[in-house]
């Protein structure tokens, strides 16, 4: 039965993991979103790390802009700064300045760019009109020279640019090399992803970060190798890329991680002599009013030749960020979502909450980790949604099931037992075992005497009032004593008591529940006396035993919870015998074992129980001991009068 009610909520668990991997397939937009925010989210988590030694950023800062003059400068200065850097022991100089356009002092600055001769010069590639064609042929000296599986980008095609602009001639022939400098931001404007390739003229070009690093590794231009829709070879080095040449940018923290000299200072003469010595600089601009300011995942406004830095840091440490595969991605969800759901259908709602918050939060810290030490980025967002929905769904499903099932037992059950009763078997639906089943219960069956009589003296409506009085109050009593009430034959009562929840103390609740219904029948008695009515007797008969108990009757008209077997007949034969030794209540030998302790210890108290009689009632063979229970006053103990040995009396009728 557990296992049925928890498949459909497994199967929904089951059909929304497959849904959520489906969306990563497809790549879902909002998910999306989701997960580049929680992407930006983990490098703040991360805060600043601790940059490579090897890169300086010489910074067109505002210092410089207020001391040297409005941008842009003549070349001049720009002459200057490439000479004096040089003149520091600078390995390798990359300027991410364009010079597009011929200026008077460009002799000034080829003469130094080919003094230094390791400046790298950017080219600017164009993506709209018309494709142009390569006009330089220095350009062919800057591409790569093996593309491996080439066929590959009939699949996956490289990112192609349509026109490209360049330096002025002689300062593209003076430069080391030349690379380069577009950047893509994703749709909402962050930049998270690197292009370090780029198709044009029939050409693949390296990007001037990987042009860059190359230089400084001190390799040819024949040691870059493109392995199409994989990576980058560079000497011993490979820098691994999606299937379009794409690479996940490993910043090393906001604006400022790597370290700044200003131009000014640079031109003043106000730099240890060693701050360049053997490194890569990198000239570039970090002044608002320039607008090279770029949205990160670590800055909301990172200059760009920062930028540059983390790229050329991250291929000459071989310290990238990896992706897993959307199938490794896929793996996850389904198997977290299965994991989750078939826990989950064990739990209810509020637990349910925290287990999934804790799921959750366990998912994150070892995305975390995964991310912070092993640079290995695991999505979250459609692990977590997928939790998320699935918990939301099953916890509807079941709150509308148990709801309905709530409903069922509610209206079954209200009439038969209390509401603090109701209430458990709704939260533990398995303590009722509608279907039927074999169990020892005790059974109370109360009778007034002479009711017949009582009828043929009485008007009916004075005999229904009377009637109603009774059986309420003693229905009362009934549930006071937490016991189920069975039926009402006329004007006799069935109770049972250890169904549809268990109760260890059965016969002892249903003998006390019988002498309090006693004493609540002589106050009645005195009311009825006092209203100039006639009053009601009533026997009690209890028997403990097996029976069958469960939901009896025409299936989808009338069914009730009931209990049927040798036990409860006996009950009703006992509760008969009453009128024969002119006492309330009679016990069977079944029942009184299972208080006979009790009474001895002192755990029941103010009762006698005394022996009658050894009898073959209607229907039964064997002999049974039957025995008075009164209740005796409260200063007085508790007493057993064992039953004699005597004849077995033989009963023919009820």
């Amino acid at each position: 039965v557990k296992m049925r009610k928890r498949l459909i909520p497994i199967s929904i668990g089951v059909l929304v993991s497959i849904l959520f991997s489906i969306f990563a397939i497809i790549k879902l937009l909002p998910l999306e979103h989701l997960e580049q925010l929680i992407y930006d989210t983990r490098y703040k988590l991360k805060g600043k790390g601790v940059p490579p030694p090897e890169i300086v950023i010489a910074a067109i800062d505002d210092r410089s802009l207020e001391k040297v003059g409005r941008w842009p400068w003549d070349r001049t200065k720009i002459a200057r700064v490439i000479e004096k850097i040089k003149g520091m022991g600078a390995k390798v100089i990359m300027v991410d300045i364009i010079f597009s356009e011929p200026a008077k002092d460009d002799k000034i600055l080829e003469n130094s760019i080919k003094s230094a001769g390791n400046v790298i010069l950017p080219i600017v590639f164009d993506f709209k009109g018309e494709k142009a064609k390569i006009t330089e042929d220095v350009l062919y000296d800057n591409v790569f020279p093996v593309v491996r599986n080439a066929d590959y980008f009939k699949i996956f095609p490289p990112l192609s640019a349509h026109s490209a602009l360049l330096p002025v001639r002689d300062l593209l022939n003076a430069s080391k090399t030349l690379g380069y400098i577009n950047m893509f931001p994703d749709k909402d404007g962050v930049l998270r992803w690197e292009v370090l390739t780029i198709e044009f003229g029939g050409e693949i070009f390296p990007s001037i970060d990987l042009q860059t690093a190359r230089v400084y590794m001190g390799l040819p231009i024949e040691a870059m190798t493109l392995k199409a829709t994989q990576g980058v070879q560079l000497g011993e080095k490979f820098i691994p890329t999606d299937f379009w040449g794409r690479a996940l940018i490993h910043y090393y923290g906001p604006e400022g991680t790597f370290p700044y000299i200003s131009i000014v200072d640079i031109l003043e003469e106000r730099v240890n002599p060693t701050a360049f010595k053997d490194r890569i600089v990198l000239i570039g601009a970090t002044a608002v009013g320039i607008y090279d300011l770029r949205v990160t995942p670590t800055s909301a406004a990172m200059p760009g030749i920062e930028k540059h830095a983390s790229v050329i840091a991250s291929i000459l440490r071989q310290d990238f960020i990896y992706k897993i595969t959307n199938l490794t991605n896929v793996f996850i969800i389904l198997i977290s979502g299965i994991v989750f759901t078939v826990l989950i259908v064990r739990l209810r709602a509020i637990f349910g909450a925290i287990f999934a918050f804790l799921f959750i939060s366990a998912l994150s810290l070892i995305a975390y980790y995964f991310f912070f030490w092993k640079n290995l980025w695991i999505p979250l967002s459609y692990a977590t949604s997928n939790i998320i929905i699935t918990y939301f769904i099953i916890t509807a499903y079941r709150y509308a099931t148990e709801e309905r099932y709530a409903k069922h037992i509610r209206a079954m059950f209200s009439s038969y037992v209390t509401e603090k009763v109701v209430n458990e078997l709704i939260k533990n639906p398995n303590l009722a075992k509608l279907g039927g089943e074999r169990k020892e219960v005790t059974v109370l069956f109360s009778d007034i005497r002479g009711f017949t009589t009582f009828s043929e003296k009485h008007g009916p409506e004075e005999v229904v009032k009377i009637l109603n009085e009774y059986l309420g109050e003693m229905t009362n009593i009934i549930f006071k004593w937490d016991g189920t009430l069975d039926k009402f034959v006329g004007d006799e009562i069935v109770a049972f008591w250890n169904a549809p929840i268990s109760q260890e103390n059965h016969a002892e609740l249903a003998i006390k529940c019988a002498l309090h219904m006693v004493r609540r029948l002589k106050e009645l008695q005195k009311k009825w006396i006092s209203e100039g009515k006639t009053p009601l007797e009533a026997g009690f008969g209890i028997n403990t035993g097996e029976v069958i108990v469960g939901n009896i009757g025409a299936e989808g008209k009338k069914m009730d919870y009931t209990v049927i077997g040798d036990n409860v007949n006996l009950g009703a034969r006992v509760e008969g015998l009453t009128r024969k030794y002119n006492t309330n209540i009679i016990i069977t030998e079944f029942t009184f074992e299972k208080i006979r302790d009790k009474i001895k210890d002192g755990t029941i108290w103010h009762i006698r129980v005394r022996g009658l009689d050894r009898v073959a009632v209607k229907g039964k063979t064997k002999p049974v001991e039957i025995y008075e229970v009164v209740e005796v006053e409260r200063d007085k103990p508790s007493e057993i009068i064992e039953l004699e040995e005597k004849e077995v009396v033989t009963f023919t009728e009820k």
